[in-house]
């Protein structure tokens, strides 16, 4: 853990120049007191680190301290910078593995290639924290103890305790088998075995997790996505509230944001959208589309659309006293 810190710590001096003790520190989550702890370190074993005293001063490395990496070209570079800047790797807890990688990455390149790739990808935006009407889109995140035991079992291929809060009940300790690690939407996903049946289960769910020792019971090799194509296939079957529904375009991804799934959608003759969603139940499809007020139509069930109108009724009752 320490040497993986030494090397950010030295390549983010080589990237920035002069850096003081505590911008150090916050790159690195650390304590100043490590920050210096690590800059002797480095001096002992070579590194040419030196302090510039004063109140602009901090550390920096000689110049022409450095190595090139000359397997990548531009465009590949660029690739991997810019995904680094996207929010996926969060849902896994590995945000701060592939910042530390991205530093090693660009601190390779070729000085030719190193300015300009980091320029480039600087006009890239990847899944911003914001959309176009400033709803902040929030991902909840799951601990990053609960995520390394999670991840760890399944590297290592150990069964997994996990306590996990399903929608409706008290949360429980389960011991699976773990699969897979799948992300959707910025939405992770364990794909894992309970006592041979099939169980996929929400990482913000998932409140501790500890590996055990004994293996899973699990093949040796696995293809993910078939795994996975199969897994939303059962749940699309499952019995839910399912809706025709025509919203504006517009709207598309607010309704989606709320469904449970969607089964099927094709453009309507106004330029509007048709789809066939499910929700959870009938006063959760109403909840839906009541946000999205005249932007959005039920078509069936009749149930959901008298419901609607009652609704709309009551609310034109309350406000039509214009005293």
């Amino acid at each position: 853990m320490r040497a993986d810190r030494l090397v950010s710590l030295v390549l983010l001096l080589r990237q920035r120049g002069q850096l003081t003790a505590d911008t150090l520190a916050r790159e690195l989550e650390v304590s100043t007191r490590t920050v210096l702890r690590d800059i002797e370190a480095l001096s002992a074993a070579g590194v040419p680190v030196y302090a510039e005293r004063g109140r602009h001063g901090g550390f920096a490395l000689l110049p022409g301290f450095r190595t090139e990496l000359t397997g990548l070209n531009h465009d590949e570079a660029l690739a991997l910078i810019t995904a680094g800047s996207g929010r996926g790797e969060q849902v896994f807890g590995l945000g701060s593995a592939l910042a530390s990688a991205m530093r090693k990455v660009v601190d390779a390149l070729p000085e030719s290639h190193q300015a300009t790739a980091s320029d480039a990808a600087q006009r890239f935006l990847v899944d911003p924290e914001t959309d176009l009407l400033s709803r902040r889109l929030v991902t909840k995140e799951v601990p990053d103890t609960t995520m390394i035991e999670v991840r760890r079992a399944v590297l290592t291929g150990h069964r997994l305790r996990i306590h996990y809060a399903a929608t409706g009940q008290t949360p429980q300790w389960r011991t699976v088998d773990p699969i897979g690690l799948v992300t959707v939407r910025d939405r992770g996903y364990l794909l894992a075995a309970r006592s041979g049946a099939d169980r996929t289960y929400r990482l913000s769910r998932v409140l501790a997790a500890e590996e055990l020792p004994e293996p899973a019971h699990r093949p040796n090799r696995v293809d993910l996505d078939r795994v996975w194509g199969e897994r939303c296939a059962q749940f699309l079957s499952s019995d839910h509230f399912a809706v025709l529904v025509r919203v504006n375009p517009t709207q598309r991804e607010n309704l989606l944001s709320t469904a449970v799934a969607v089964r099927a959608e094709e453009p309507d003759a106004d330029g509007w959208l048709r789809l066939e969603v499910t929700f959870q139940d009938l006063r959760h499809a109403e909840w839906a589309l009541w946000q999205l007020s005249t932007d959005a139509e039920a078509l069936a069930p009749q149930s959901l659309r008298t419901s609607l109108r009652d609704r709309a009724a009551a609310i034109a009752t309350r406000y039509g006293d214009s005293s």
